[in-house]
Formats: C-alpha cells, structure tokens, sequence
C-alpha cells in the first residue's frame, strides 16, 4: 500500500482544533491501514517523528432533515489521532 494513499484528509472539529494545542491532529485514513503505516505516511508526508497513533472506527449517522421529511446519512470512517513528538507542529490541510 502507498504511504500518500493511506491518510485520506484532516479531520477539523471543534474538538480536534483544541486538540492541535497539544500536538494531536486528526484524520480520515483507510479502513484497511493500521498504526505503523499512518505512522510511516505522517512521516513521509510532514517530516516530522510520531509518538503515538490512536485509531478508531466513527459509525455511521442517520438523522432527519429539519423542515423536510428527508434523511441525511454520513457513511462509517476510520478516523486516526496522531500525537508529535517534541512540540513539533504541522499544516494539516496540506495533503
């Protein structure tokens, strides 16, 4: 598997912007990638040293559109929090 084709793109939510204050960025990677390939890719990409990988399976959401009867649907992903070694800081949004 290509190192550039496991992180997908940056995941920015409210909580993963406070997060960024503590060298943890988050992102939307492959469901078949594991810890030590986001780790390799994260370094290949930003140049920087990896202290941990967590990873987790986000599930799906359904909920009803306020004023129609409509359903909106947000698929289930693979989300990985990546914490810097060294204060380092990174542009998330550069893939």
């Amino acid at each position: 598997m290509k190192t550039k084709s496991t992180i997908i793109q940056s995941y920015q939510t409210e909580k993963s912007s406070a997060q960024q204050g503590r060298n943890q960025y988050s992102f939307v990677v492959r469901k078949d990638a594991n810890k030590v390939e986001i780790k390799k890719a994260v370094k290949e990409i930003y140049g920087v040293d990896v202290e941990d990988v967590k990873t987790m399976i986000m599930p799906k959401k359904t909920r009803l559109i306020k004023g129609r009867y409509e359903w909106a649907k947000r698929p289930v992903f693979k989300k990985a929090i990546v914490t810097l070694k060294n204060n380092k800081t990174i542009d998330p949004n550069k893939i």
